[in-house]
């Protein structure tokens, strides 16, 4: 009896060249994501109007001929409103993706999750923190053609806490001012946003997350005005030094603590530390736990 005759499977190859995949592809991706859906284009667009409109109303409305608070302070009122877009962006990166079930396309075309993770963080946070210093360099620009140059009211210590620059008997402002109301403020915002998308991936829900992170904007300052017995006033001030407002208010020379709590940099700072926290715990809930 005659063997049968093996006959070898053909060999097949792509005609496509196989790459091997890295943290650019991942990249790219997430950048074409961030910048072809409408949550983008709504959120960071009502963040401009905010920023830019409510800052060219103060200064349009402003009719005192003598200035009080720091030349660049009037930025602020609209980075308080708008922040609150960066903060739904970030949640949106990632819970919308669990939302509509990409998330199961995403993680089969890059399964290394922290990879996907780091790309939503870097491109997220580049994004945010471009368009927020732009629109705060803006302001700033504004607020200087309007207010620097004006006469100081002789009693301007009084609302401002000496936090007002003086040059030749009229109002100006330093570098740090300038620092702090444009790229302080930038990153102060952005890392808020990283924060948000942080909870994203910890909650996969975008009303719990959103709902999350509004407490953590607002809670602390709403609580502290509550705590009026003596034995509350430090925890009362700490509340207020590093909540969000009033972090704000410091990276443009206007704290609610006075002078001592003046720049920013340790709500700054405090910010960063929280952030990474965050991201590190997203990271392993997300690595272990199914989509």
């Amino acid at each position: 009896m005659t063997a049968p005759v093996q006959i070898p499977a053909p060999q097949f190859s792509s005609a496509i060249p196989v790459q091997k995949t890295h943290l650019g592809h991942a990249l790219a991706s997430e950048w074409t994501k961030i910048r072809t859906v409408r949550s983008t284009m709504w959120t960071l667009g009502v963040m401009l109007v905010l920023i830019l409109g409510i800052n060219l109303l103060i200064d349009t409305l402003s009719s005192a001929d003598r200035v009080y608070d720091p030349v660049l302070a009037s930025g602020l009122f609209g980075v308080l409103l708008g922040q609150l877009c960066v903060i739904t962006l970030g949640v949106l990166v990632i819970s919308s993706e669990y939302g509509t079930g990409m998330i199961r396309t995403t993680l089969t075309a890059c399964p290394q999750r922290g990879r996907v993770l780091a790309a939503k963080a870097v491109v997220f946070f580049a994004l945010t923190f471009t368009v927020t210093t732009v629109a705060c360099v803006l302001t700033a620009l504004m607020n200087y053609a309007t207010f620097a140059g004006k006469p100081v009211a002789s009693d301007y210590t009084m609302y401002s806490d000496s936090q007002l620059v003086v040059a030749g008997g009229v109002s100006s402002a330093s570098g740090a001012q300038w620092l702090g109301a444009t790229v302080g403020v930038g990153l102060y915002v952005a890392l808020l946003g990283l924060l948000s998308l942080a909870v994203g991936t910890l909650l996969r829900h975008s009303a719990g997350a959103i709902t999350t992170m509004l407490g953590v904007v607002l809670l602390p300052l709403i609580v502290a005005i509550f705590m009026q017995a003596d034995s509350m006033h430090t925890l009362r001030d700490k509340l207020i030094e590093y909540s969000s407002p009033n972090a704000l208010a410091s990276l443009y020379r206007m704290p609610m603590l006075g002078s001592g709590h003046a720049d920013g940099m340790p709500q700054l700072l405090a910010l960063a530390v929280v952030t990474a926290v965050a991201l590190c715990g997203a990271y392993a809930v997300l690595a272990k736990r199914d989509v």
